[in-house]
C-alpha cells in the first residue's frame, strides 16, 4: 500500500518543520530537505538484543551527516545502493511488533519493546505515531523505546514523550565546532533536548550515549559530563567506544584506556551513574590535517574531523549541511567505505 492511498496520509510532510533544520518542504510532492527523506521508509525490523532488549524498527535517512556513522547505509538513504524495505503501512507494521514481542524467541532475549531507531525516527514522527498508536490498540501496555540525536525542535520532542517508555539519547560532542564537524548540524538543540529530558522527564531516560572518537571528541569529555552533571548527577551515561567506520574508517578505535578516563572524567564532574561499553583497540592511523580549511576551525578535534569530510568530498567549511549549497548532492551521503568493523 502507498502512502497515499493508506488512511493516514501525513499532512505534516507536506511542510516539514519536524527537526530544527526546519527545511518546510513538501516531502509528499518529492520535495527533500537535509535529510533528503520523502516518505517514511522502513529500512528493517528484527529482534534485537542491545539494550533496552527490543523488536527495532530501522528507519531510513537521518537529518545528520556523521562521519563516524555505523549504520551509514540505512542513514544515508537514498544515496547509497542498499535495499531499505520500503513504505509499511503503519496498522501491518505494528501488528508485526506486536506478534514478534510474543515470540518465543522475544520472551527468551528478554526483549520487552518496540525500539524506532534509525538513521533516525524522528524525521518520520508522524508516522511513528501511527505504529504506536496502532500497536497499542493491540495491545495497551506496550512499551516503546526511541533512539535519537536529539535535533528535533521542542514541540517534537514534547511529542516523543508523551508516548514513549524510554528514550535513547546520543550526544556526539559539546563544543559547537566539533559537533558541526562530525555531523553537520549544531549542537545547541542536542544540548536544550538533553537538558529538557534530564530535568523533566528523567524516569523516561534509558541513557544518555556518547560516543568516544580518538583525538576528535576527547576534550568534549569534561564539559559535556560537567553539562549533564549540572542536570542531575544520577543521570545514566554510557560512553561507546568509537570503532572505525564510514568516513572514519582508518581513524583508529578507541582504546581501554581511553574509556578509563572518559569513566574517571565523569565521576570527577559529580556523575554517580556512567559506564561504558564496546570493543576497544580497532587498529587505524590518524590523517594529516588538511592545511587548506586551517583558519575555518580553532579547534583541533573540529580541523581533524573536517579533514577527513574534506577528504571524502565535503565542500563546505565550517560545515554546515543546512546552509550548504551542495547539501542536495552531497559527497559525503555518496561514501561508501572499504573497511567496516
Amino acid at each position: 500500500m502507498s502512502i497515499l492511498s493508506s488512511p493516514y496520509v501525513l499532512e505534516e510532510l507536506k511542510r516539514c518543520e519536524l527537526c530544527e533544520h526546519r527545511c518546510k518542504v513538501n516531502r509528499l510532492a518529492a520535495e527533500t530537505g537535509v535529510c533528503k527523506t520523502t516518505i517514511p521508509i522502513v529500512a528493517s525490523a528484527t529482534l534485537h538484543p542491545a539494550p533496552p532488549e527490543s523488536y527495532t524498527v530501522f528507519l531510513a535517512g537521518c537529518n545528520f551527516k556523521c562521519l563516524n556513522c555505523q549504520n551509514w547505509t540505512i542513514s544515508q538513504y537514498p544515496d547509497n545502493p542498499y535495499p531499505q524495505r520500503g513504505y509499511e503501512d503503519p496498522q501491518a507494521l505494528a501488528k508485526e511488533c506486536v506478534d514478534a514481542l510474543n515470540s518465543l524467541a522475544a520472551k527468551r532475549m528478554g526483549a520487552d519493546r518496540i525500539f524506532f531507531s534509525g538513521g533516525e525516527a524522528s524525521i518520520h514522527l508522524p508516522y511513528v505515531e501511527r505504529v504506536v498508536q496502532e500497536a497499542r490498540h493491540i495491545n495497551p501496555d506496550i512499551k516503546v523505546n526511541f533512539d535519537t540525536n536529539g535535533y528535533m525542535t521542542e514541540r517534537s520532542l514534547e511529542r516523543i514523550l508523551s508516548f514513549t517508555t524510554s528514550i535513547t539519547y546520543d550526544i556526539k560532542a559539546y563544543d559547537d565546532e566539533v559537533f558541526l564537524s562530525l555531523t553537520g548540524a549544531s549542537s545547541g538543540p542536542v544540548l536544550r533536548n538533553a537538558a529538557y529530558i534530564g530535568k523533566h522527564a528523567k524516569d523516561k531516560l534509558w541513557e544518555y550515549r556518547i560516543l568516544v572518537i580518538p583525538e576528535i571528541n576527547e576534550d568534549d569529555i569534561k564539559p559535556l559530563t560537567e553539562f549533564i552533571a549540572s542536570i542531575e548527577a544520577g543521570l545514566p551515561v554510557c560512553f561507546l567506544a568509537f570503532r572505525p567506520n564510514f568516513v572514519l574508517e582508518n581513524h583508529p578505535g578507541a582504546d581501554k584506556a581511553l574509556m578509563d578516563r572518559c569513566v574517571a572524567i565523569a565521576r570527577e564532574a559529580g556523575l554517580k551513574n556512567t559506564y561504558w561499553s564496546g570493543r576497544t583497540g580497532l587498529p587505524g592511523s590518524v590523517m594529516n590535517l588538511r592545511q587548506e580549511i586551517k583558519d575555518r576551525y580553532a579547534l583541533q578535534g573540529a580541523h581533524l574531523a573536517a579533514s577527513y569530510a574534506l577528504s571524502a568530498g565535503c565542500l563546505t567549511h565550517p560545515r554546515g549541511c543546512a546552509t550548504c549549497v551542495t547539501n542536495q548532492a552531497c559527497a559525503i551521503k555518496r561514501h561508501t567505505p572499504k573497511r567496516i568493523t
